[in-house]
């Protein structure tokens, strides 16, 4: 007992509206209904857990992680709580012995069951029609300044992973675990091509429709990390981990679930270095920052990715830096910083002309290709456009090349790309063009599941008002707000153009 309030739980607690005695008898309730008839909590209890920083033991922080998530419709994990993972009653903190607020890097040993606990509880959500909302994101600069010292250490996986002296012994990672068992070279095999699978489907279709299987796939491998298995084994392990969480978290982020995306997200960063895969982690950190940008957080995108840079390690590949170097880019378009914009992209071409191809990529970076580089920049151009009408040709041309190369099975980055270039021509004031690209835009829309399809066709609805007295201009207009949500923000946002 710390003396000093969780305020954490405290603040979670009013969200809630329970009073203390309610959330006690909650609490032995759903207690009995996981396994633990004899809890007995009483409103004493609840109050020293709140105003006097007492961390109950297991199975109590359990407990409240499922209560608090399912009435808050969100996932709340036991470090949202403010409660330490220790099972002991007890001042949390970090391993130099000081209060860790932000719960920032993941203690050692103890990503596999924070993995396993949040998704279980996305799940839970899933199953029970709630919306996962309501949380807010961490500025990336919170985040950056958490992690960077431990995402530039590059630990061995015998430092990094949990030990027992029994090699099937399993950790108990939280309600509505994966009973897993050791597995083979052939099962992980299996779900390498599973994750080959979903990101496929995730380009083609986007992340609606796939993402509680995603999310159920990593909650078993979150199981199945709980054991020891032989090193070369756990390393490929950890790489599905974290290929599965990326997905997990661009997928959330695809369908308006932002601060669930932020946590796989990290999740994602943490599994790739436990496996000692740096590059990997700093791709994670990368689509924190992408999120970050598309919300309109240009600086906390940069503070990630200057993270992601640093943190990915010498072995990163040329074509990896070229995409870290596109997303920087288009934060720095945001903020309207033109000759930021024009010295970043031209590092990204020339890293990405610079690979040789002689060295593999691993397969998370086998989606980005030529198309997807000249897409990025198309992006980045479109939206230096917004402060800098002249960048609109570039975008538009950008844009152009990425269509020609677009591969099959890449609907989603082709409509991005129709967009790019249909809202770089309103800009450059071509309103024939742009209703071409954007009605192509519009067609192809009805065979994905994307939220930031949307976003992106609102951007451009709205630059389509200084076009209003055109013909063509207005049924197209019509067709946009047909084609989107019918949502009280939607009407708001369509009101103020």
């Amino acid at each position: 007992m710390t003396g000093v309030p969780n305020t954490r739980l405290c603040d979670l607690f009013g969200l809630a509206g329970w009073s203390k005695g309610e959330l006690a008898r909650l609490v032995n309730r759903q207690a009995a209904a996981m396994g633990h008839p004899q809890l007995a909590t009483d409103t004493s209890r609840v109050r020293r857990w709140i105003d006097m920083g007492e961390t109950p033991r297991d199975p109590v922080p359990r407990v409240l992680a499922a209560l608090f998530t399912e009435r808050l419709g969100r996932v709340v994990t036991i470090e949202d709580l403010g409660f330490a993972r220790n099972g002991r009653t007890g001042r949390r903190k970090d391993e130099q012995g000081t209060a860790d607020p932000d719960g920032l890097p993941l203690p050692p040993g103890r990503t596999a069951a924070v993995l396993t606990e949040f998704t279980g509880m996305d799940l839970m959500l899933n199953r029970r029609g709630l919306v996962g909302a309501g949380a807010a994101l961490a500025a990336g600069s919170s985040l950056s300044t958490a992690m960077h010292d431990w995402l530039n250490t590059d630990p061995a996986l015998a430092q990094d992973a949990p030990y027992s002296d029994n090699p099937l012994h399993a950790d108990p990672a939280g309600y509505d675990r994966y009973e897993a068992a050791p597995i083979g070279s052939q099962e992980i095999e299996a779900l390498e091509r599973s994750v080959e699978v979903f990101r496929a489907w995730d380009a083609a279709r986007g992340g609606g429709l796939q993402r509680k299987a995603v999310v159920g796939q990593l909650n078993e491998v979150g199981g199945m990390l709980s054991y020891r298995h032989p090193e070369h084994l756990q390393r490929r392990l950890w790489g599905v981990a974290a290929n599965l969480a990326v997905l997990a978290g661009w997928m959330s982020h695809d369908i308006g679930l932002e601060p669930t995306a932020q946590k796989y997200f990290v999740i994602a960063a943490h599994a790739a270095r436990e496996g000692g895969d740096r590059p990997r982690a700093g791709e994670a950190l990368s689509r924190a920052a992408r999120q970050m940008v598309h919300l309109g957080r240009p600086d906390d995108a940069l503070d990630l990715m200057k993270l992601a840079q640093s943190g990915s390690g010498d072995e990163t590949l040329p074509r990896t830096r070229a995409m870290l170097y596109t997303i920087e880019a288009w934060a720095q378009a945001s903020m309207g910083q033109g000759q930021a914009v024009r010295r970043t992209l031209g590092k990204a071409e020339e890293l990405f002309v610079s690979d040789k191809g002689d060295v593999p990529p691993p397969s998370w970076m086998q989606m980005f290709d030529e198309a997807d580089l000249h897409g990025m920049e198309a992006l980045a151009y479109r939206t230096l456009a917004e402060h800098d009408p002249t960048a609109a040709p570039i975008a538009q041309g950008h844009a152009r090349k990425a269509l020609e190369l677009r591969a099959s099975g890449h609907q989603r980055s082709q409509i991005f790309d129709y967009i790019s270039l249909a809202s770089a021509s309103f800009i450059a004031d071509d309103p024939e063009q742009a209703d071409r690209y954007a009605r192509l835009a519009l067609v192809s829309m009805g065979e994905t599941s994307s939220h930031r399809t949307w976003d992106r066709l609102r951007e451009m609805y709205r630059l389509t008002g200084q076009f209003a007295g055109y013909h063509r201009i207005e049924e197209l207009r019509r067709e946009i707000r047909l084609a989107l949500p019918n949502s009280p923000s939607l009407r708001a946002r369509n009101a103020e153009v």
